[in-house]
């Protein structure tokens, strides 16, 4: 129909703005490796490099080839921007391993749950075994009660009985049983 787009009557459509889309996971990780970077010894020496030739450019070089003159304003805003970005980079890498560190907190937290319920839950299982053992023989007290009963035994053969005669001693007259009579 002609004069849609005119309608008083009808919400417009609303307009769709084409903005630039990223994926923030890889946009974290690319500030992570920069402000890895940025912390490194590497990149001290390579800035120092830098602002060392352009100073000593700056400086030494014939005066129609410089192009930052003494306050070097150009050198100082380089820095600043330079320092503008690579501080926000700095905290989401920050925050990103906070994040990290926080989940892997968790994680240790209920493996430490997981492992202390399980630590309780064999203590109650060994003492449930002890208290059944303790009314079975175990192997020392066997060989307690053997070596109890080769005692004896020895001290038996050593202490003659009663009405047996000692080891030298002459034979007696007196029958010893009823078939000797």
């Amino acid at each position: 129909m002609p004069g849609e787009g005119t309608r008083l009557d009808r919400p417009r459509e609303p307009r769709r703005v084409r903005l630039p889309r990223w994926d923030p996971e890889a946009f974290g990780k690319a500030s992570e490796q920069i402000a890895r970077f940025l912390g490194t010894g590497r990149f001290i020496a390579w800035m120092t490099v830098f602002v060392a030739v352009w100073l000593g450019w700056n400086i030494l070089a014939p005066e129609r080839l410089r192009f930052d003159s003494y306050p070097f304003i150009f050198l100082t805003l380089m820095l600043s921007l330079q320092a503008s970005y690579s501080a926000p980079l700095i905290l989401l890498a920050q925050y990103r391993q906070a994040d990290r560190d926080r989940v892997t907190l968790e994680q240790d937290r209920a493996r430490d749950d997981r492992s202390i319920a399980d630590t309780e839950f064999l203590a109650r299982e060994i003492a449930a075994l002890r208290m059944g053992l303790g009314e079975v023989a175990t192997r020392d007290w066997i060989r307690s009660q053997f070596q109890e009963l080769i005692r004896d035994q020895e001290r038996d053969r050593a202490t003659p009985p009663s009405g047996a005669p000692s080891p030298g001693a002459p034979p007696s007259d007196a029958p010893r049983d009823e078939s000797d009579r």
